[in-house]
């Protein structure tokens, strides 16, 4: 099968591999799209690994996926169905990321058969955000700070405005992405680059300060801005994805000053990986929240690295970029 593998720092190259195999409880799927998520491109793309891990396994980086069974060991998941599948790191010969015409995998999420698979690919990262915005509990009580407004910010504002939060602020450097925020629900927006965010957010609160602040900033130092924004007692909701050769410094007594929970989430690494992203495909299906609003970019097949680039570059705009595997079949075969 025709694939996209990672030989080398911010390096794509279509590669041609053999087709995963099937375990028990798995299906096999025919991808049809994929998206670029920040954590690939922070944390795989853009950082120089030790030589010793390139080339990645062929379809990675990228685990935001959806497609059609076409083969199943799952009795669950019938060949035919429309899924959103999740990599499965234990799947033999394969099956490591989306990147590619065929994943093998048992973490799998049905669809409703109306309207287009990428469309319902969005509920994937919004999924994960609403495991991860669980944590803070009832939202009619609180105002909430979202420091980062990509894809995974976004969708911690629209789920903190529609759960009834008091006030929601987003926060980040790039003007675009503020003016998405207030479009989807936030109440004010603070661009850290012009504005000093202590400051602003004291303004914008009337002096209340916020209960809760989540980190989808991506930014080694963002845990340490979390704390410094959080009211006391608050909470504090780490998303991030940083590498492991940029971990910052933590100002400990900073922390200890406010006795705020910092809670880390994460819904793969969940006893159910795929319950939030389910639950999600539920809500968008009953009306409650559209997640594919966040889609600004396609890409063909051939065009994937540039895909990368531009979302590594957060260029032309770019919140979700959703790629066409499906096209692979077409593809020219050159990088």
């Amino acid at each position: 099968m025709k694939a996209y593998q990672q030989t080398g720092p911010r390096r794509l190259e279509q590669v041609e591999v053999d087709s995963p195999t099937l375990a028990d409880g798995q299906a096999m799927v025919k991808v049809e799209c994929g998206s670029v998520c920040g954590s690939d491109t922070h944390v795989r793309y853009e950082p120089v690994l030790p030589e010793e891990q390139y080339p990645l396994p062929a379809g990675a980086p990228c685990h935001e996926i959806a497609g059609t069974i076409v083969e199943s060991r799952n009795p669950e998941h019938p060949v035919g169905e429309r899924v959103i599948v999740l990599p499965d790191p234990t799947s033999p010969g394969g099956g490591a990321g989306g990147l590619a015409e065929y994943i093998a995998s048992k973490h799998l999420i049905r669809l409703p058969e109306q309207e287009s698979t990428e469309d319902w690919l969005m509920c994937q990262p919004t999924g994960t955000v609403l495991y991860s915005a669980r944590r803070w509990a009832q939202s009619t009580d609180k105002r909430i700070a979202v420091i980062g407004q990509g894809a995974i910010g976004l969708s911690f504002t629209m789920i903190a405005e529609r759960t009834g939060a008091k006030q929601v602020v987003g926060i980040d450097l790039l003007d675009y992405r503020l003016d998405k925020a207030r479009e989807l629900g936030a109440t004010h927006t603070i661009n850290a680059d012009r504005e000093n965010v202590v400051e602003a957010l004291a303004e914008v609160t009337n002096g209340e300060g916020v209960d809760v602040v989540v980190d989808a900033s991506a930014d080694p130092d963002g845990l340490n801005q979390a704390v410094s924004l959080v009211n006391m007692y608050g909470t504090i909701i780490g998303f991030s994805q940083i590498p492991r050769d940029q971990l910052p410094t933590f100002r400990h007594p900073d922390w200890m000053m406010k006795e705020a929970r910092i809670i880390a989430t994460g819904s793969f690494l969940s006893q159910t990986p795929t319950e939030a992203i389910q639950t999600m495909v539920d809500l968008r299906d009953r009306g409650w929240l559209d997640p594919s609003v966040l889609i600004t970019h396609h890409s063909a097949w051939d065009d994937i690295p540039a895909a990368y680039e531009m979302y590594s570059g957060r260029t032309d705009g770019v919140i979700k970029n959703v790629l066409d595997i499906s096209g692979a079949s077409q593809g020219s075969g050159e990088a």
